[in-house]
Formats: C-alpha cells, sequence, structure tokens
C-alpha cells in the first residue's frame, strides 16, 4: 500500500540548506592536519610569583636543535624536528610525525631578567623560565588635602 504525500517545495530546500550549513561548518573548522595547528608552535605561558613560564612540546626534538632568544620585550623560539632516513625498503602504511622548521616569537606581558632566564626539554617538553624584573616604578602614596579657599583679589584698572 502506497501512502499519498503532498510534494513541498520548500522540504528540499531545507535538506539543501543544511548540506550548505555542514558544508561551510566543515571547511571554516580547523583540525590538526589542517590549517594553524599542524604549522605552529603551540605554547602555554604563565606567571608565577616570580618569574614568567613558557612551554612548548617538542616531541622528537634534541635540544641540539632548539634555539631560544629574549631580545627586548620578545621571546622567540626555533626549533627542527628531522626526519629520519628515507629508506625505500619500507613499504609505509602510514606516516604522520611532523618534521621540519618552527619558529614562535612572543611578547613577554612584562619586564622580565632575561640574562637569568633557564630552558630545559625534558620528555619533549621545552620549559623556559625567565625571573621577573624588579620593577623600577615603585608605588607613591599621594595625600589629598582639602584645598584652601580662593583669595579674591581687587580688579585692576576700572574706578
Amino acid at each position: 500500500m502506497r501512502a499519498l504525500v503532498r510534494w513541498d517545495p520548500y522540504r528540499e530546500m531545507i535538506a539543501l540548506h543544511d548540506a550548505m550549513d555542514r558544508l561551510f561548518e566543515d571547511a571554516f573548522v580547523l583540525t590538526p592536519r589542517w590549517g594553524w595547528a599542524a604549522d605552529t608552535l603551540a605554547v602555554d605561558m604563565y606567571e608565577t610569583d616570580d618569574a614568567l613560564v613558557v612551554k612548548a612540546a617538542l616531541p622528537g626534538v634534541s635540544e641540539d636543535d632548539i634555539d631560544v632568544q629574549i631580545r627586548g620585550d620578545v621571546l622567540t623560539i626555533k626549533a627542527e624536528a628531522k626526519a629520519e632516513e628515507e629508506r625505500n625498503e619500507f613499504g609505509w602504511y602510514i606516516r604522520e610525525r611532523r618534521y621540519g622548521a618552527w619558529q614562535r616569537s612572543l611578547r613577554l606581558p612584562f619586564e622580565v631578567k632575561g640574562k637569568k632566564a633557564k630552558a630545559e626539554l625534558e620528555n619533549g617538553i621545552l620549559t623556559i623560565t625567565i625571573p621577573k624584573a624588579e620593577s623600577v616604578l615603585e608605588t607613591i602614596k599621594i595625600k589629598v588635602q582639602k584645598a584652601l579657599p580662593k583669595i579674591s583679589l581687587p580688579k585692576l584698572g576700572k574706578k
């Protein structure tokens, strides 16, 4: 038995509208394979009582292939993950590990003692610790006083 269903031209338009929404959503959502995540060195930066700490994930990178510099108020991290030697005897099924060079420059949020900074690489995590600089600006409390009454002087020139 067949049921008669009234044809609704808007039903097809709604389906097309939903399909277009999914298409644009998929096209502009950044995934690790596409967009910034695949090419950018991801970092975490936070402040402790006495230092600024920056952490970067650098799996497979040797400490000899990492360069960390501070110039003014900018911290620059350069790193290179070197690929294993290409051997044709392997029949690769999947090869997803990242290789290549990365660089990231970060503006520091406050004055630091750059010459006392330390960088350590442990288990693929680079941790940079930069001591805070003592501020040369001192907070000075200024006492607010009641204003003295103004004395009006006689106007000169007119009699």
